[in-house]
């Protein structure tokens, strides 16, 4: 079949047509099976079922004359037949998957055995009900022919065990447990009774299992075939924590002695891991005259004649060498260490270099297998520590750990940095000898090993700061003198894999650098590469890390300089970018700044250039800053922010009048009405100031109103008393009524500044309430609000200088109170005025 060409290059003419349609017809030809792969309308006529048939009868009918596939799916709803109507299943449709069970193919009885345990766990039925009724029929499948069919249904019962009252257990199980671990019973019948043993021991009495189980335990324990006795020999342990101390040392542990050595090496092997799980459950005569040279025996074949339990040992050998660790001799002791650097070399090229001439060419399963004992040496490397005590690492255990730090599989690497962080801790004053080999794991060419090491990676620098040989801040940052370049080059290779969440993680655990290096080395090693990956990165979740990251680090920058240049570049470069991804991550990045610093901080630098962003064309931009505007606005503080806060009911004004994208139209309403709910903060500070202030200029004015008065009626003469009288009259009136105004407004002002003290916010916030609630009643009426600056300026009143802002409506309504006081003082001056004029005629006359 020919290559289709591209449409630019297509030739319809005579020639080139015929062999297009050779390429249809070969592709005709390609789906010809698909099609015979249809079903026929006589398979679908069978696989139909009627609609009008309730649950309950649709399964039975399903059960009885339908395919496998939709009986499988009948038993898979079994537990939910048995929520809607229990007695109905159990009565007739249970009886039919009993039946069906002993044709059913695999994935049926799979599917039934994970249904009765659901139908278990869900208790849909009593569990008296549960025994009667499934039972049996979990009994009854547990030896069938399929390997996996049997073990699928053996851990339904050993589940149902649990649960079963111990009468039940002894009838239906234990007693005819009896005859199926018979030696003349199958091979499979036997391999359950071993699994089912290690059940029972814990649901009966000591004396029961001693009299009833322990029989049968040492039956199987020396069954003809090696795959019984090394199931039984992994049940001990089970049947050891049922009937206690005492009874493990006198049978359990004679068992283990002669499984241990067995002829099977599976049995041996399973002898060796029970051994070691129980060790807590012997005395120090126990393992001093049995365990130890059980274990010194497995060692020594180790290597010889029984490879297969190396890799075991290797797992086993830090718990055995602690659990032993009070009976050893100083010879024993290094014994086991030699034993232990041994196992960590494994398979390697000898100290000079060169391979040994004696061995022979490893097979590649020796070396998985060498490969999983050096893993395993990693992994118990903290347990050897302890073992030869901290203090002795140096001498005992530095060549090695450095051995597997440099080991030339990823695996082995990568449990040392997994486990890196417990060797600190252990090693605690002494944690300066393992630096190197810290550096070593940053630089690591996988990036397995650099994600296990990252985990701890804050911890770990802490205890190489404060636990090393120097306490000084100067001298901890040179005793790690390739630290920096070492992370640096780790979140450089990071970014460049396709790992990201590696990258991620990574950036995260960054955070931590300002507890570690100095402010200087941040800035210039660390910052601007945060905020680089937030503007060249495409993955969001690495920008989000990069961008929280760099806010931690501007948190801990106390050089002014420094702090504005990355500012200015944040403002600029993101929320004024021109890709619209950016200004996103502006956003994202003042989430953060809000969460790291203070509200005053925010306010000072953020605040407007976050709300710039209601102009912005994108309209993702706009719907990602109204689901910002409530945290915006919990950064306010009232009296000190009313501009910021003018600013903000402005932009609010503006969406909701201007836009015409409907969903960001949506997400305005509903923001609105949640900063309609939300309180301001209060500045205690500033209202205080606010309130001295108030109150010094109310009593400069009225000490000036005092003293006028005071010159205004000094008297000279009668003439002249009356002259100034009837001259004064007026105006004295109206300079007093307009000082008069004054004063009542200031002493209005110092009073409102006392009175909102204790409630200023919530008067506040109804104030602003009223203003959402106004602007959202006037979006239906066209929305003919005006929104010009001039109307959210601040307003003065008198020489108080006590900036207020509220909505419009309350700013209609104030000035309608100070007309109305006007008129009031008005008419004061007149009534002052005739009054005057009348006692002076009288006096006259």
């Amino acid at each position: 079949m020919r290559p289709v060409p591209c449409s630019s290059d297509m030739d319809f003419g005579q020639s080139n047509l015929f062999g297009y349609i050779e390429d249809l017809q070969e592709l005709t030809i390609i789906e010809r099976p698909v099609r015979r792969s249809l079903k026929t309308p006589e398979e679908i006529e069978r696989l139909t079922v009627d609609e009008e048939l309730n649950d309950i009868e649709r399964a039975l009918y399903l059960l009885s004359s339908g395919q496998d596939v939709q009986g499988t799916s009948v038993v898979a709803n079994l537990p939910v037949l048995m929520r809607q109507n229990p007695a109905e299943t159990l009565r007739r449709v249970l009886p039919k998957i009993r039946e069906v069970l002993h044709v059913a193919g695999v994935e049926m009885q799979l599917t039934a055995a994970v249904s009765f345990l659901t139908v278990l766990q869900d208790e849909s039925v009593s569990i008296h009900t549960y025994s009667h009724s499934f039972l049996h029929i979990i009994l009854q499948n547990l030896e069938h022919r399929d390997a996996g069919v049997s073990n699928a249904w053996l851990e339904t019962l050993l589940a149902v065990i649990e649960a079963l009252p111990k009468e039940t257990i002894r009838h239906e199980i234990l007693n005819p447990l009896v005859s199926k671990a018979q030696i003349s019973q199958t091979l499979q019948s036997r391999l359950v009774s071993c699994k089912i043993m290690g059940k029972l021991a814990n649901k009966f009495e000591a004396h029961i299992v001693k009299r009833e189980i322990l029989p049968l335990v040492k039956s199987l324990c020396q069954d003809v075939e090696y795959e019984v006795r090394t199931c039984m020999c992994r049940q001990l342990e089970h049947v050891a924590q049922g009937i206690g101390t005492e009874l493990t040392k006198t049978v359990v542990l004679p068992e283990l002695v002669e499984l241990a050595r067995d002829e099977g090496s599976s049995v041996r092997l399973a002898a060796f891991e029970t051994l070691v799980n129980l060790l807590d459950m012997f005395d120090s005569d126990d393992r001093r005259q049995t365990v130890l040279p059980l274990v010194k025996s497995f060692c020594e074949k180790s290597f010889k004649a029984d490879e297969s339990i190396l890799v075991s040992l290797s797992f086993h050998l830090g718990k055995l060498c602690n659990g032993l660790y009070g009976i050893f001799t100083p010879e024993q002791h290094l014994r086991f260490l030699e034993f232990y650097k041994k196992l960590c070399t494994l398979g390697l090229q000898q100290e000079n270099g060169h391979n040994d001439n004696q061995l022979q060419l490893q097979t590649l399963e020796q070396e998985k297998k060498y490969i999983s004992v050096r893993k395993n040496c990693a992994y118990n490397f903290p347990a050897m520590i302890v073992f030869v005590d901290p203090k002795n690492f140096h001498l005992e255990l530095y060549s090695i750990f450095f051995c597997l730090c440099h080991d030339p599989e990823v695996t082995v690497r990568y449990t040392m940095a997994i486990s890196f962080y417990e060797v600190a801790k252990l090693l605690n004053s002494g944690v300066y000898t393992i630096q190197k080999e810290l550096v070593t794991l940053l630089q690591d060419e996988s990036l397995e090993v650099l994600d296990a090491l990252v985990g701890h990676l804050p911890e770990i620098l802490e205890l190489m700061i404060n636990g090393g040989e120097n306490s000084g801040s100067e001298s901890k940052l040179l005793s790690i003198p390739d630290l920096i370049p070492a992370l640096t080059t780790a979140e450089q290779r990071a970014a460049t894999s396709l790992k990201w969440r590696t990258h991620e993680k990574l950036l995260q655990k960054y955070a931590c650098l300002p507890q570690i290096i100095s402010s200087d080395q941040i800035y210039y090693r660390f910052l601007h590469r945060m905020l680089t990956i937030i503007l060249t990165n495409n993955v969001l979740p690495v920008q989000k890390a990069a961008a929280r990251t760099l806010c931690v680090y501007l948190r801990y920058n106390r050089k002014q300089e420094q702090r504005h240049e990355v500012i200015q570049k944040l403002i600029e470069q993101l929320g004024q970018g021109k890709s619209y991804w950016n200004r996103l991550r502006f956003l994202d990045t003042c989430e953060f700044i809000m969460e790291l610093f203070s509200k005053s901080f925010f306010c000072k630098y953020f605040f407007l250039p976050v709300l710039e962003l209601t102009h912005d064309p994108v309209a993702n931009v706009r719907i990602k800053l109204c689901y910002l505007l409530p945290k915006v606005k919990s950064t306010l503080k009232i009296p000190t922010d009313k501009h910021l806060l003018q600013q903000l009911e402005l932009c609010i004004r503006k969406l909701l009048c201007q836009e015409k994208d409907k969903d960001v139209l949506t997400i305005v309403k509903r923001t609105v009405l949640e900063l309609d709910r939300m309180d301001i903060s209060l500045d205690a500070e500033q209202l205080e100031k606010e309130k001295q202030q108030n109150e010094g200029r109310s009593a400069n004015v009225n000490d000036k109103i005092f003293e006028k008065k005071r010159r205004d009626n000094k008297p000279s003469s009668v003439l002249v008393k009356s002259m100034t009288l009837s001259s004064s009259g007026s105006s004295s009136g109206a300079s007093t009524g307009k000082e008069d105004k004054k004063s009542k407004l200031v002493r209005s002002q110092s009073f409102n500044t006392q009175a909102l003290h204790p409630r200023y916010s919530n008067i506040d916030n109804k104030s602003s309430a009223a203003g959402y609630t106004s602007l959202l009643s006037g979006m239906g009426k066209g929305c003919m609000l005006s929104f010009s600056d001039d109307s959210f300026r601040t307003r003065s009143t008198g020489n108080s200088g006590n900036a207020t802002f509220s909505s419009s409506s309350s700013l209609i309504a104030s000035r309608n109170s100070f007309n109305s006081d006007d008129q009031k003082n008005n008419g004061n001056k007149e009534s002052q005025s005739r009054k005057m004029s009348i006692k002076n005629r009288k006096s006259n006359s």
